[in-house]
């Protein structure tokens, strides 16, 4: 990691400070993308080699590594590393680099980390011979992720994917699951081609190791990802979306660390090379900006007629501008996550027979003291499901002995577990089922009552059924097993608090230049899917890694039956027939933000045969200070009748960027607003024929009274509503008040000069810093020297971050160069900084310039300069800038 990158892996558990202080909680920092050191992407002019290239380099006396050759038809280029060049030469040779006529464009290797997703559960592992059942098996498609994007609807239409190639890049596959191949890789497999581009021992850090095989056995995201997609009929009963889909992987980490971008560009130009219709990869890191050099390589692929799906990211809790790398490419789709209607529970199998019937299998979750094996009469401490405080009270003196019963109680929110058992085992219980009052199972720890032999708990809905039938007469006898010797089913609840709703941890957009992301969201929260043998061979998984495969699983359905692979088309389709979901923190039944969920939530059916097509999938209106006053679209009308349709508007929530009450950008959920902008039509109703088009002009007003200041982002739907039955909607969004005036986008109080052996606290002024003459030889600023520090916080996004060295006096007698109005003897080592989301930077200085010289002794300032949004950079009035502390630098 370079020194001036990602302040929380430089200082640990020093930087509590100053992450608490600025932010509020430290679990919401996300860093700055680390980068490579010595390490660049290099694109070249169309018509120049590689080869040829480095013979360039050596002329110059510039010795590099190479780490990856990057000729491929729609990004040539390739990444180097320096040698024997330490991190105080690198930035002068990448100059010297960029300004050879070969070259077009050159960028730092970033590290994107593999995503973290929650892990809800994973298996015990069919390998190690548990059986894993599912309750309820059926013919028809009933998995919940399908139903909710009517995924089941074109199942049953015979849409299975046959035919379609997905491209998937993530951390390699188990192609030795049962569900994925079972030990098949190559034509004719499920997993038919791709590679593997890093090796094992790859950790983003260190040289690829390429290798032809993208097995994996130690991270399973790329398995979980893969069986969203195309898992084949399995023990848990469920099947990916697109099963019979053809699938390629292509491996970008290793067991351990994260992945460059010079490695994901690879990746995806090499899925594209090789044929992919479509291709995914649920990997990120915050940016905001399209200009990142792996979103520049897949909006090309997008651009040359290949559909990309990128997840969001999970930083949902940093509110809005926090859209995701390679998804803010203009064309890919950014996929955010709604969480899943039913949360999946791994649990211990046991049976019940109702009046001496046949047993029926159910799931229960081993409590503390485990049951031994029993079988009792279920009694049930209340007839009511709704009851809130079950046992909580001492139970009546007509309660019968208990001692030879499993107890049935419903999870109390009025008193503990504790006390529910106690007041069971008064009236001589010894086994104990609880059923829990939400759609969460939770552990069941009474084992302080020596009376108590046996805990367990099991879902709600189980809980119901008991009851329902104790209420009618039933008697119901449970039959346990000690759980070490009995197998595992897989069972749902309902998710009643974000079940069908956004996920909280979705990333939010637009970006910084307010393009509409993200595109629509999927089904991302609670999923259940493949993981490798060797972890468990299932998993529950939560986060947008999981809503993008199944994105890009229905791509290839709609694809099938529209007979189209055209990423405009679908992305068109799929964002008008979404459904907007309703914002998840209030009971007003208002929609949630655009830039949380685009269009909403896929209807594939609908999308698969909508009739009615517009020409667009969204619309910006910028922010007001660049506003579009009005935009035009077209609606085609390809059913073979003329149709009527009404042109109308429905608003979603107004989010603001910042707190009311300070500076900082404000976390998830953002302050609302009730003011909505109005829209009016050029036509509100218009008959369009069979075959043709209408043009129409939409003219905003964004809303009013709003504080501008603290840039609130408005959006909602532009609605279209046909006679033949079609229901569309187009999403917008716009921000009232100036990107270019966003407040403080330098922190006033988190902008500082310090102590490199200190940093959060600001050096006093005039502070002389004794630091060794910077050489060659230095790699790493050594942490104990006390070198003079910049500490930069950002509020906001930036294309550009300076750093520059301002003397103060002659003392020096340096040569100085005017830039932007300011006379600086260079720019501090590592800086300018390109297209940075808002994060944290502790940036010391050694002496060393970016150019490679060393300053002499002297009185300096660090001028910290941070270009304005749709500021131009040569302009020194589009800046905003801080002055630190005036420093001495001696050298020891």
């Amino acid at each position: 990691m370079r020194a001036q990158l990602a302040l929380l892996p430089l200082l640990g558990e020093a930087l509590i400070g100053i992450a608490v202080a600025a932010i509020h909680d430290l679990n919401d920092v996300v860093a700055a993308a680390p980068t490579v050191p010595g390490a660049y992407i290099v694109e070249l002019q169309d018509d120049q080699d590689v080869d040829s290239f480095y013979g360039d380099l050596a002329a110059a006396n510039v010795e590099a590594e190479k780490r990856l050759d990057l000729s491929y038809s729609l990004f040539n280029g390739l990444s180097l590393r320096l040698k024997n060049v330490s991190n105080n030469d690198a930035d002068m040779a990448a100059q010297k680099i960029s300004e050879m006529p070969k070259v077009r464009k050159v960028w730092p290797v970033r590290i994107r980390n593999v995503p973290k997703d929650e892990v809800v559960w994973v298996g015990d592992g069919v390998e190690a011979g548990l059986a894993l059942k599912r309750r309820q098996e059926s013919a028809n498609d009933t998995f919940s992720p399908h139903v909710m994007t009517q995924v089941d609807k074109l199942r049953s239409n015979g849409f299975t994917g046959t035919g379609v190639r997905i491209g998937i890049v993530d951390t390699g596959v188990d192609y030795n699951h049962p569900a994925l191949g079972n030990g098949c890789f190559g034509p004719g497999c499920l997993f038919s081609y791709g590679t593997d581009l890093v090796g094992d021992a790859y950790n983003g850090l260190n040289v690829p190791v390429p290798d032809p095989d993208p097995y994996d056995n130690c991270a399973g995201h790329g398995t979980h990802v893969s069986g969203i997609i195309a898992a084949q009929v399995n023990e848990l009963g469920f099947t990916g979306a697109a099963p019979d889909a053809t699938l390629g992987m292509y491996r970008v980490f290793g067991c351990a660390g994260g992945s460059g971008d010079d490695v994901l560009i690879a990746a995806f130009n090499q899925a594209y090379e090789d044929g992919s219709d479509i291709i995914t990869s649920s990997i990120g890191g915050p940016s905001g900006w399209t200009e990142d050099p792996w979103a520049v390589a897949v909006q090309r692929i997008v651009e040359a007629g290949v559909p990309c799906t990128v997840s969001a990211g999970n930083d949902g809790s940093n509110g809005l501008f926090f859209a995701s790398s390679s998804a803010n490419g203009k064309g890919v789709a950014a996929i955010a996550s709604v969480d899943n209607t039913e949360i999946p529970h791994l649990l211990i199998s046991a049976t019940f027979s109702v009046d001496n019937s046949s047993e029926e299998v159910f799931g229960w979750e081993v409590g503390n003291p485990p049951y031994t094996n029993i079988s009792l009469p279920l009694w049930a401490v209340s007839n009511s499901t709704e009851i809130e405080d079950d046992a909580c009270s001492p139970l009546p003196g007509d309660t019968p002995n208990l001692s030879e019963y499993m107890v049935l109680i419903r999870q109390a929110n009025n008193c503990a577990v504790y006390q529910q058992a106690q007041n069971v085992a008064d009236k001589g219980a010894k086994n104990i089922m609880l059923y829990s009052n939400s759609a969460t199972t939770f552990l069941v720890y009474v084992s302080f009552l020596p009376e108590i032999l046996g805990a367990g708990m099991v879902t709600a809905m189980q809980g119901v059924e008991w009851v329902n039938l104790l209420n009618q007469g039933k008697e119901i006898i449970v039959h346990m097993t000690d759980q070490n010797h009995t197998s595992k089913l897989v069972e749902s609840s309902p998710d009643t608090q974000y079940g069908g709703l956004l996920s909280p941890f979705s990333s939010w957009g637009p970006t910084w230049e307010v393009d509409v992301k993200p595109q629509f969201a999927s089904p991302g929260g609670n999923i259940l899917s493949t993981y490798p043998l060797d972890l468990g061979g299932y998993a529950v998984l939560s986060g947008t890694s999981m809503a993008c495969p199944l994105t890009a699983a229905i791509y290839a359905l709609i694809s099938q039956a529209r007979g189209t692979l055209d990423p405009s088309t679908l992305e068109r389709v799929i964002s008008s027939t979404a459904s907007p979901k309703v914002w998840a923190e209030d009971t007003s039944g208002r929609l949630a933000p655009v830039p949380q969920q685009g269009g909403g939530l896929i209807q594939a059916f609908d999308a698969a045969y909508t009739t009615t097509i517009p020409s667009v999938a969204s619309i910006s209106f910028n922010d007001t200070a660049n506003f579009i006053p009005s935009a035009n679209f077209s609606i085609q009308n390809l059913s073979p009748n003329d149709v009527t349709y009404e042109i109308g508007h429905v608003a979603a929530i107004t989010a603001y960027t910042f707190n009311r009450d300070s500076i900082y950008p404000s976390f998830y959920p953002n302050p609302t607003d009730d003011a909505f902008a109005t829209l009016e039509f050029s036509e509100s109703k218009v008959v369009i024929p069979a075959g043709g088009s209408f043009d129409i002009t939409v003219t905003p007003t964004p809303p009013s009274g709003l504080n501008e200041t603290l840039l609130p982002v408005y959006s909602g739907y532009i609605t279209i509503n046909g006679t033949n039955g079609d229901s569309l909607f187009i999403p917008y969004l716009g921000v009232v008040g100036s990107m270019y005036s966003a407040p403080k986008m330098l922190d006033p109080d988190w902008t500082f000069l310090s102590n490199y052996t200190d940093p959060l606290h600001a050096a006093p002024e005039n502070t002389t810093f004794a630091v060794p003459f910077p050489s060659n030889s230095t790699s790493e600023p050594d942490t104990s020297i006390g070198y003079p520090t910049a500490v930069i916080q950002l509020n906001a996004g930036t294309s550009l971050l300076r750093c520059d060295v301002v003397p103060l006096d002659d003392s020096a007698n340096v040569t100085t160069t005017e830039v932007l109005g300011v006379q600086i003897v260079g720019s501090a080592l590592n800086y300018p900084i390109e297209y940075s989301q808002r994060t944290y930077y502790i940036s010391p200085f050694t002496g060393m310039l970016s150019d490679g010289v060393a300053v002499p002794e002297g009185r300096y300032r660090l001028l910290v300069r941070i270009l304005r949004i749709f500021g131009d950079p040569e302009k020194e009035d589009d800046y905003e800038s801080m002055t630190l502390a005036p420093f001495n630098i001696v050298y020891a």
